[in-house]
């Protein structure tokens, strides 16, 4: 599997690649912003935030202009609402500095064999009123406009409207979702929810049910 470490502080990206190269990854390592969007493809990306010179979150909304490969933010930041904006602009997952490495390597996992499930769907579309969701294509369209939604979001979506009115459990999205491993804290899951109720424009769509989960309610 290739790897593209983005990461700027040389301590913290030789102990990432020894690890990682240890682990049977492929790692390609840049320490800047352009010099990941120059990079080769690669099956996962590793993307610090902080980076001299430009902000990690522009360069993961300049990756997902082009390309849908998994991203994972590695970030000090704690505060949820970078956890949101990361989530918006298209990443798959986000470590929080300092986090332990056989964490990363599942989240690595988790991510990519998710990617790929996703690209063998042959489910035919699923027409929900005003929302139609086509897994073959992975796209998804509100009244006849497509939505821009990041790979978990759409898998998210995928899954809340296979089953509409039906309260999916936190824990059995997570499983789905996310990997049966679950390594992540569950505000993972609420990040997304928000994210997706503001792309599909009514929080309406998406219904929690307190204590429970969420139940996707089609809207008229």
């Amino acid at each position: 599997m290739k790897v593209l470490l983005v990461e700027d502080d040389p301590s913290i990206a030789a102990s990432l690649v020894e690890g990682l190269q240890a682990n049977g990854f492929t790692v390609t390592h840049v320490s800047t912003g352009a010099g990941a969007l120059s990079a080769p493809a690669v099956d996962v990306v590793l993307l610090d935030i902080g980076l001299p010179d430009m902000d990690g979150f522009d360069v993961c909304r300049q990756i997902r202009k082009s390309s849908m490969v998994p991203i994972i933010l590695l970030t000090a930041r704690s505060e949820e609402l970078d956890r949101v904006v990361g989530l918006e602009l298209g990443a798959d997952d986000y470590v929080t500095k300092p986090f332990g490495f056989r964490e990363l390597v599942a989240r690595i996992r988790a991510v990519t064999r998710r990617a790929g499930m996703a690209d063998s769907v042959v489910s035919g579309p699923i027409d929900l009123g005003s929302l139609s969701i086509d897994e073959r294509t992975r796209r998804a369209l509100l009244d006849g406009e497509e939505l821009q939604l990041t790979t978990k979001e759409f898998d998210l979506l995928v899954y809340l409207a296979a089953e509409p009115g039906v309260v999916h459990r936190r824990t059995d999205i997570l499983e789905h979702v996310w990997d049966v491993n679950w390594y992540g804290p569950t505000k993972t899951l609420d990040a997304h929810i928000a994210a997706l109720r503001k792309k599909l424009g009514n929080p309406e769509w998406i219904q929690a049910v307190r204590g429970v989960g969420f139940r996707l309610e089609v809207q008229s």
